[in-house]
């Protein structure tokens, strides 16, 4: 599994290693992830590069992303598992096989940057982070519509996905 970090989150985690990943081309089956700032709190956006299906994790401290797989992993997972999909759909989750390397693709990065928009308004209608109910907030940033996927919301590629077998 190849995670594509940005710049931001490559220096929050320390990264000096990026492994395979950072030569390899840029995929359907790569996850991305983006360091996001929100009400002067760490947070991370995970998004699935095919379906742009994502997760966001806020209030994150550098010690919870080591080791980096496993969180990223377990994140994956939970949210698989939330929406009722298979935790495999994605391809085997193995947290020993995450490799880290620089982002790839300028279309996911750009669907990143609107998901992030979306999530600070959320955040603000709800009256602040704390007040957010962060489910619900994954729910609807899976619900969104976005060029790049035809303009067909994530869930519904995810459960496409799962109909066919899914990734692996």
């Amino acid at each position: 599994m190849i995670v594509r970090c940005t710049r931001k989150l490559l220096a929050f985690l320390r990264t000096a290693e990026l492994g395979r990943a950072a030569t390899s081309p840029a995929s359907d089956t790569d996850w991305y992830a983006n360091l996001l700032w929100v009400e002067r709190s760490k947070c991370l956006l995970v998004t699935h590069a095919g379906t742009l299906f994502s997760a966001f994790v806020p209030d994150i401290r550098s010690y919870q992303l080591r080791p980096f797989g496993e969180f990223v992993v377990s994140v994956i997972r939970q949210q698989l598992i939330t929406e009722g999909l298979a935790d495999d759909l994605f391809g085997s989750l193995d947290s020993a096989d995450v490799h880290v390397g620089k982002t790839a693709s300028r279309s996911v990065l750009g669907c990143m940057n609107d998901m992030a928009s979306y999530i600070a308004s959320d955040v603000a209608l709800c009256g602040g982070l704390a007040r957010c109910d962060i489910t619900d907030l994954n729910q609807r940033l899976r619900r969104l519509i976005h060029r790049p996927s035809g303009y067909v919301p994530a869930i519904e590629l995810a459960r496409r996905q799962a109909r066919n077998g899914g990734f692996a």
